[in-house]
C-alpha cells in the first residue's frame, strides 16, 4: 500500500441519508466505515449522526478516489450529498447567512467552521454572540456523537457567552437561543433546535 500524507489529502465531509441510525450508533458506524475503507490512503477523522444524516469526516488522496469512497460508503446508507471542504472566504452577511442554514439542517460542524472565519474578525459584543452561537454548534457536534454530558457542559459556556445578547442578530433570535439553550441546560432532554 502506498503511504500518502495528510499534505497531499483533500478533505470531504460526506453525507449518506440516515434512516434508522441515532447518536448512540456513531462509534460503530465509525468503525465500520473504517474497516470499509482499510485497504485504501483514506482517513475517516469521525462520524457523526444527525436526524437527516450520516455524516462521514474524510481525507482523501487527491488522486481522483472519491467515487470509489461514495461507492464504498453507500453500502452502510444511500448518498445524500458530500463537500469538499476548503476555506471559504465570504463577506459576513452572507457568512452568517450560510451557516443559519448549515445550522439548520443540522450540519453543525460546517456551521461551526463558516462563523469561525467571521468570528476572527468581530469585535466586542458581537464577537461573544459569534462565540455563543459557535459553542452551541459544537455542542450539538458532540451531542451527534452520543456525548450528552460534553454536550450540556458546551451548551452551558455558549449561554455565559450570549448572556449580553438580546433580540435579533442578523436574522437570529438570541434571545429565543438562549431560551432553547436553557430548556436543554436545566430540563433536559437534549432536543436540537433551529436558529
Amino acid at each position: 500500500m502506498l503511504i500518502v500524507s495528510l499534505i497531499d489529502m483533500q478533505r470531504y465531509m460526506i453525507y449518506l441519508k440516515n434512516n434508522s441510525h441515532a447518536p448512540k450508533d456513531a462509534q460503530n458506524l465509525l468503525l465500520r466505515a473504517r474497516s470499509l475503507l482499510s485497504a485504501s490512503n483514506v482517513v475517516i477523522r469521525d462520524t457523526r449522526v444527525s436526524e437527516f444524516n450520516i455524516e462521514f469526516d474524510t481525507s482523501i488522496p487527491d488522486n481522483g478516489m472519491m467515487k470509489e469512497v461514495v461507492d464504498i460508503l453507500t453500502s452502510i446508507a444511500p448518498l445524500s450529498e458530500y463537500e469538499h471542504i476548503v476555506e471559504k472566504n465570504l463577506p459576513k452577511e452572507r457568512a452568517i447567512e450560510y451557516a443559519r442554514s448549515l445550522f439548520n439542517v443540522q450540519k453543525y460542524w460546517l456551521a461551526h467552521e463558516v462563523l469561525e472565519s467571521v468570528w476572527k474578525s468581530a469585535q466586542g459584543n458581537e464577537k461573544e454572540i459569534l462565540n455563543g452561537i459557535i459553542l452551541v454548534a459544537a455542542a450539538f457536534v458532540h451531542e451527534e456523537k452520543d456525548e450528552a454530558d460534553i454536550c450540556i457542559s458546551i451548551l452551558k459556556r455558549a449561554s455565559k457567552k450570549l448572556e449580553k445578547g438580546a433580540g435579533d442578530y442578523r436574522g437570529i433570535d438570541i434571545d429565543k437561543l438562549k431560551h432553547d439553550i436553557l430548556k436543554i441546560i436545566q430540563k433536559g432532554p437534549i432536543n436540537r433546535f433551529q436558529i
